[in-house]
């Protein structure tokens, strides 16, 4: 069944996630952990589908106050066609000049981390977002595709990657077209693979940063399932928590 193909070709890729990206996970938690220890914030970037890792991120149960999402709309789709369609968000994604507006909206600070995902790497909104978090003084960590960056040119006019403008570069492992099926026939392929990626790798980050908090006394507020068994108010507090974070750098 094309279902199991599916299936396997993801497992195959988690797998070498694994066995080749552990220590690039290694230390981007450990900057992370860092940062958030040291009363700083993760932020956290994508555009077009690259935005679901960061939703997933936070706010989520298992997930902990320290990121903070950059959301812009206009490079999310709501739509398919006509106004928050995919068409637009193409288009505006691979625009240079845009971040640096939708960051005037953000204190980014040394000692921040910025966390972006981009499965191709190339168009500017990711790439500028790594770049100027760069010229701010944040350690960058990228989620993208390094097969990708090696079979294309850098499109941004700095002749950059977003791997390139990076300190710690994750490679997602995903072949460049990024669905993965083939059926007989088609020129075509179905069923993408870099969400499942993405998210593997932010879920790991979550996990290996979280347990570096709780080894150094300082465990974060966690949102957390209502079938856990905590105090009803717990998620009514990490909120509170949530907001205290970000007054403080206003």
């Amino acid at each position: 069944m094309v279902y199991e193909q599916y299936l396997e070709r993801v497992g195959a890729i988690l797998r070498e996630i694994r066995e080749t990206q552990g220590e690039k996970i290694a230390q981007a938690a450990q900057a992370f952990a860092h940062s958030i220890q040291s009363q700083g914030r993760v932020f956290l970037f994508g555009s077009g589908h690259s935005v679901i890792p960061v939703l997933d991120i936070f706010p989520r149960y298992g997930s902990f106050v320290g990121f903070q999402p950059i959301y812009d709309p206009r490079l999310m789709w709501f739509n398919v066609v006509g106004p928050g369609g995919a068409r637009e968000l193409l288009w505006l994604e691979q625009r240079e000049g845009y971040v640096e507006i939708v960051l005037q909206s953000y204190n980014l600070r040394a000692g921040d981390c910025m966390l972006v995902f981009s499965h191709g790497g190339l168009n500017a909104a990711p790439v500028e977002m790594a770049i100027e978090a760069g010229k701010r003084g944040l350690t960058v960590v990228s989620v993208s595709s390094h097969q990708n960056r090696k079979q294309r040119e850098a499109k941004h006019s700095s002749g950059k990657t977003l791997a390139d403008a990076s300190n710690i570069a994750i490679d997602n492992c995903v072949p460049p077209e990024d669905a993965l099926i083939s059926i007989d026939g088609l020129a075509e392929k179905f069923a993408a693979g870099s969400t499942i990626a993405a998210v593997s790798i932010a879920m790991s980050l979550i996990a290996e940063t979280g347990a570096l908090l709780a080894k150094a006394g300082v465990p974060p507020p966690t949102f957390v399932s209502p079938n856990v068994g905590l105090p009803p108010d717990h998620n009514q507090r990490v909120f509170e928590a949530y907001e205290k974070f970000i007054q403080g750098r206003q």
